[in-house]
């Protein structure tokens, strides 16, 4: 329990009307295995003769310079934090407009679900809103939504906080809209990453014993009539061009062709992978920062009904409105703080104390330290939100639900029939989260 006071909305105006430059919390977190115990950072598609395949740079800390390790990646730690909002506004803890897309409609396809701004990379501008079309069978971007968004500025915001709040506070940039690369950029308010300092690479081994002794020399085909099966028999093999038997081909078309170990069979030799083989550090630290210096550059002109706003009622409702988004960003960090932080396999942190909200003044002076939990967070969202929604700045918990429009479905089902024919990527995707 923190003895810290709790982060009040008076607090929360008061920062965001010109008090505050920024709410930060810094967190020390260090491996769940303890001090010296082996983490693992994301890795980069990096040049063959690349020493690492980790972002290890120098940085200065505490007047020092100390290697460190990127651990969490700004990208990662937003994405995240809509993985934790998206619990808590599912759970209903937390009200605030999310657009998704429904594919339940389609047998095949009910797997996906309902995939939401929370879920799609590039939020309300992503391609999979933009490819999918309303109950009435109009695209997205033709709807009054969709156009209203299009149109959307940083002069002018109502719209994208009408209907997909988090991308005010999480950045997202209309690149593939309508208007191409002249589509609206809205910057990030809310950054986050985790940072390993004092590091030391490491190494790892990996190898496989076959149970059932299989040596890697046997002769292997493909079998005629299956792209799927082999044969150890060349009469029933595949023929090439040449009518000679063909070897089983693998994946890696680095591998050899023919041999038993392209059918995961056999024993796979020790090896040594000194590239991404783990790190151990000092310490590891989380720091994000809101800023609401960006936050106040965020114009309304308009209530979210369209009643243009002017005046001193412009003012009220876009302090109204910016006091609601910080409130989101705050319960953003408060949920992926109680999410925990099991970053990828071999890769659990755990904080040193709970968590604590910096105010950081314009002015450079003496910082506060307040502390905010999962309900008061939700109670001070539901606060903001009840006065912006006094002065006409209401959103809804979810103002529509979209269809995938058909060339959207026919794209997904031929991709699914190439994956189940095992046509690999043209490009490689490393997995940076």
């Amino acid at each position: 329990m923190s003895d810290k006071p709790v982060l009040s909305l008076d607090v929360l105006e008061s920062a965001v009307g010109g008090r505050a430059a920024a709410f930060r919390a810094v967190t020390r977190l260090e491996p769940a295995g303890g001090p010296g115990d082996k983490i693992f950072p994301p890795t980069y598609a990096v040049d063959k003769a690349a020493p690492l395949k980790y972002a290890v740079e120098t940085r200065r800390r505490n007047g020092e310079s100390i290697d460190s390790v990127l651990i969490d990646s700004v990208a990662s730690q937003a994405n995240r934090m809509e993985e934790a909002l998206f619990a808590a506004w599912e759970d209903g803890r937390l009200l605030f407009p999310v657009i998704g897309v429904d594919f339940s409609g389609y047998e095949d396809l009910a797997d996906l679900g309902k995939i939401t701004t929370l879920q799609a990379p590039h939020r309300i501008a992503d391609a999979i809103l933009r490819d999918s079309v309303d109950g009435h069978g109009t695209p997205f971007r033709s709807t009054e939504a969709g156009k209203a968004y299009t149109d959307a500025r940083p002069q002018n915001a109502t719209a994208v906080y009408r209907y997909c709040p988090t991308a005010l506070v999480l950045g997202v940039w209309d690149s593939t809209g309508p208007k191409g690369g002249l589509g609206a950029k809205f910057q990030r308010a809310l950054v986050s990453e985790i940072v390993g300092y004092g590091v030391v690479t490491g190494s790892k081994t990996a190898s496989r014993i076959d149970p059932l002794g299989i040596l890697s020399g046997v002769q292997v085909y493909h079998i005629s009539g299956d792209d799927k099966d082999y044969t150890v028999d060349p009469a029933q093999a595949r023929k090439n061009s040449k009518g000679e038997p063909e070897l089983l081909k693998a994946k890696d078309k680095t591998k050899k062709a023919g041999r038993a170990s392209n059918t995961n069979h056999s024993n796979v030799a020790p090896t040594i992978d000194t590239t991404s083989g783990g790190v151990t550090i000092d310490s590891a630290e989380q720091t994000t920062v809101l800023s609401l210096v960006a936050l106040r550059q965020l114009r309304f002109v308009s209530a979210v009904d369209g009643t243009p706003l002017g005046g001193s009622e412009r003012l009220v409702a876009e302090k109204a409105a910016r006091t609601a988004l910080a409130a989101l960003g705050l319960a953003a960090v408060v949920e992926l703080f109680a999410q925990g932080f099991h970053l990828r396999s071999r890769s659990l942190l755990v904080p040193s104390r709970p968590l604590e909200i910096e105010l950081v003044p314009t002015t450079g002076g003496q910082v506060v330290t307040y502390s905010l939990t999962q309900d008061q967070a939700a109670e001070l969202l539901n606060a903001a939100h009840a006065k912006a929604k006094a002065v006409g700045m209401e959103w809804e918990r979810e103002p529509f639900s979209l269809l995938p429009a058909p060339k959207l479905v026919d794209l997904i089902r031929k991709s699914r029939e190439l994956s189940r024919k095992g046509v690999a990527e043209d490009d490689e995707v490393h997995d940076a989260s």
